[in-house]
């Protein structure tokens, strides 16, 4: 299953829950792109595919400086998983294809 192209995220955070954009590209077993939300946009970095396993993570510093890592799994034009926020634990998110 290709996790390549673009997809609508949503994360359920301590804040609420919070929309995002992510546009993917794979290669081998690396995975690389962009995430966008609330008008502040990054690449990701340590991306990886492993089958329909995917993993990566964003510098984010709105509302505070952090590392989101992202652990999913895609299924045909879904994406689910877990959004780890350092010591604040982890929290599920889950995407569709756009």
């Amino acid at each position: 299953m290709s996790v390549d192209g673009n997809w609508n995220i949503t994360m359920s955070t301590p804040m609420g829950e919070r929309n995002a954009t992510l546009t993917l590209t794979s290669a081998g077993g690396t995975l690389s792109g962009t995430q966008a939300a609330d008008g502040n946009s990054g690449e990701i970095f340590d991306g990886s595919v492993n089958g329909n396993d995917v993993t990566w993570k964003i510098s984010i510093t709105n509302p505070m400086p952090l590392t989101l890592t992202f652990t999913g799994s895609v299924s045909g034009d879904s994406m689910s998983g877990e959004m780890g926020i350092g010591p604040m634990g982890s929290f599920p998110f889950n995407g569709t294809r756009a």
